[in-house]
């Protein structure tokens, strides 16, 4: 045994610890599931890497977790006989575990203990909840295939510091030594731990042993605890929705219960249980595309990866559950599941069983079907980019906020807004804009207005990739209300003139607009959407538009040069009393040029200088002929 090294917390594990021994929980019997969960965890990787690499059994092949306890010491003991953990896995797992995760820890705290206790599950921070009923723990591993001085002893107070020494004759795997606090002696009790893994572990498949009890006496015998079945392989007429919700908050550490269960068996050629969950609420980390931990893989029963990335589009990375295949062998490697027919398959057919179930939810409660798509519409939107097998299968299940809605809740499907549409409309129309309220007031939809006719608002980000990506639903065009030429026949403008009169009558006013801003647009015309602002800006049918042009700046990423159109109304009094003559034209030109950019959210180039125009034209301070003429 080598001295033992003093090492001191990571910040930021020091922060997690005294939100865990002094505030977070009160569910204190949470420690055991968690240890319980980490040492399965341990004993599926082993089984794994056995499957190409036997010796590192040891002779030992048979995984299981043993929990121990002594009434006398005051001490509980958890035991298991796999993977196991170097030096260098201990000092990083335990010692600076959760450094980029802990700050998002914190801030994810709701103040509910019964649902803050669950997060520190899916922080994968488990370990530390020792501390809330430990006031020393003692961690002994030894890694599997490593000699026997190779073992590792971890002691620390959770007080800072924690120390770290090399120990010989270490067994392979982990044992954790929990010295009871105080207060919390009631689990170096018998009764009192099988009770907490018959609550929360009992689906743990490898055995849980214990010693035997006669009354309250503790045997020397150790017997399994657990029922160890694979709920899954069950018969879905013998599990009750209690059993259902029970597996998957262990699954997922949701303390809601799911607002749907997909159990499903498939015989034939190809043989496979699947068992999916819909999660009723967002998981923390539903934006990071990267972190994916919904479905596990397994092969008759054994574990293979519990980061299955090909089972399930990442648009659906929401789904929590498990695959079980009868069909793939068991040392199954990464390349294999990138490339396997099989794994395909059942990928097709999960995510059209997925549709299907929030097809019915939509159908039969739509209330509920409203509350996951403002959970998870975000992340759907995705899949209509990626996913153009199921492009249109995905634009059925999407819901938009449009100018027929009350506040901005997403409610309108494009089947409703089809059934909606005016006699002669041939086309779904949409504006985009990077906040619900400037897509509501933007000046684009005042024609739409007059006429009755829908538009839908899109503000969220992934909206302007929605729309570049989804050309067409159920043979409707999708068409922006700020791009290209307006049909005025297909809107019902009886009004307009097609041989563009107006445009004739300001002509010379047009010109003089496209010679100031030359810079800043590429046409200047009169318009035939605005009946109510003087001015908008518009894209040309294929261009990128300015809402995109902005989201890619903010991203970092480079945008095509884009110079918009800008739309006169010929009918506002201040572009009817225009004088492209006057000394001060270029002041006005530029002023409208930036309040069109304003309303549809830009940033302007000059802003202090606009400033410095507006107050010069509303003070009066222009000469004579710069100003406005008033229409008689």
């Amino acid at each position: 045994m080598s001295q033992a090294e003093t090492h001191e917390f990571q910040s930021e594990v020091n922060q997690l610890l005294k939100l865990v021994i002094h505030s977070l929980y009160s569910h204190k019997e949470i420690f055991l599931r968690e240890l319980i969960s980490n040492a399965s965890d341990a004993c599926d990787r082993l089984r794994f890497l056995s499957l190409t690499e036997e010796s590192l059994l040891e002779d030992d092949g048979e995984l299981a977790i043993t929990i121990d306890y002594d009434q006398d010491k005051s001490t509980v003991t958890v035991r298991d006989n796999g993977v196991g953990m170097t030096r260098d896995e201990v000092l990083e797992n335990i010692g600076t575990i959760a450094r980029s995760g802990t700050r998002e820890f914190v801030h994810s705290l709701t103040g509910d203990q019964s649902k803050d206790s669950n997060l520190i599950g899916q922080f994968g921070v488990g370990f530390y909840s020792v501390f809330m009923v430990g006031d020393r723990v003692t961690l002994t591993s030894r890694k599997a295939g490593a000699g026997p001085g190779e073992g590792v002893r971890w002691e620390s107070d959770g007080d800072g510091q924690f120390t770290l020494e090399t120990v010989d004759g270490a067994p392979r795997g982990t044992e954790i030594v929990i010295s009871l606090k105080d207060d919390c002696k009631e689990y170096a009790d018998g009764h009192r731990l099988r009770s907490i893994i018959n609550k929360y572990s009992d689906h743990i498949s490898l055995p849980i042993r214990m010693p035997e009890m006669d009354g309250d006496k503790k045997k020397h015998d150790f017997e399994t605890v657990n029922k160890g079945s694979a709920l899954w392989a069950r018969k879905k007429s013998e599990i009750t929705q209690g059993e259902y919700n029970t597996f998957y908050k262990n699954l997922s550490y949701d303390s809601d219960p799911p607002l749907a269960t997909i159990h499903n068996q498939v015989e034939g050629n190809l043989e496979y249980i699947s068992l999916f969950f819909i999660p009723s609420r967002a998981p923390f980390d539903l934006y990071n595309r990267e972190n994916r931990h919904g479905v596990k893989l397994y092969v008759r029963r054994v574990f293979i990866a519990d980061d299955a990335e090909h089972l399930m589009p990442n648009y659906l990375r929401f789904v929590r559950g498990i695959v079980d295949s009868a069909d793939l062998p068991l040392n199954v490697s990464r390349e294999f599941l990138q490339h396997n027919k099989a794994i395909d398959k059942i990928r097709a057919a999960s995510v059209k069983k997925i549709f299907g179930e929030l097809k019915r939810i939509a159908r039969d409660e739509p209330h509920n079907y409203q509350k996951f798509w403002n959970e998870f519409g975000q992340v759907m939107k995705e899949g209509i980019v990626e996913d153009h097998d199921n492009q249109q299968a995905l634009a059925q299940l999407a819901r938009f906020a449009s100018t027929r809605s009350e506040g901005s809740e997403q409610t309108v499907s494009l089947d409703e807004y089809i059934a909606r549409m005016k006699e002669k409309q041939s086309a779904i129309y949409y504006v985009t804009a990077d906040s619900h309220g400037a897509a509501k007031d933007s000046p684009h939809l005042e024609i739409f207005r007059k006429h009755d006719i829908e538009v839908l608002l899109l503000s969220d980000p992934v909206d302007e990739w929605l729309v570049n990506s989804l050309s067409e639903y159920s043979e409707k065009p999708l068409k922006s209300v700020a791009k290209g030429e307006l049909d005025p026949e297909e809107i019902g403008d009886k009004e307009a003139d097609a041989d563009s009169k107006p445009a004739e009558e300001i002509k010379l006013l047009l010109e003089k607009f496209k010679s100031v801003l030359a810079e800043q647009v590429k046409d200047v015309r009169a318009s035939r959407r605005l009946t109510d602002s003087p001015a908008c800006l518009v894209a040309d049918e294929h261009e990128l538009g300015g809402n995109l042009e902005r989201i890619l700046k903010a991203m970092g990423q480079d945008a095509p040069a884009y110079k918009p159109i800008l739309e006169l109304n010929p009918d506002h009094p201040i572009i009817k009393g225009l004088d492209p003559e006057a000394d001060g034209f270029e002041d006005w030109a530029r002023v409208l040029f930036d309040q069109a950019a304003l309303s549809e959210g830009a940033h302007l180039r000059e802003p202090a200088a606009y400033v410095k125009r507006v107050n010069a034209l509303l003070s009066g301070k222009q000469p004579e002929r710069s100003r406005i003429i008033t229409p008689g």
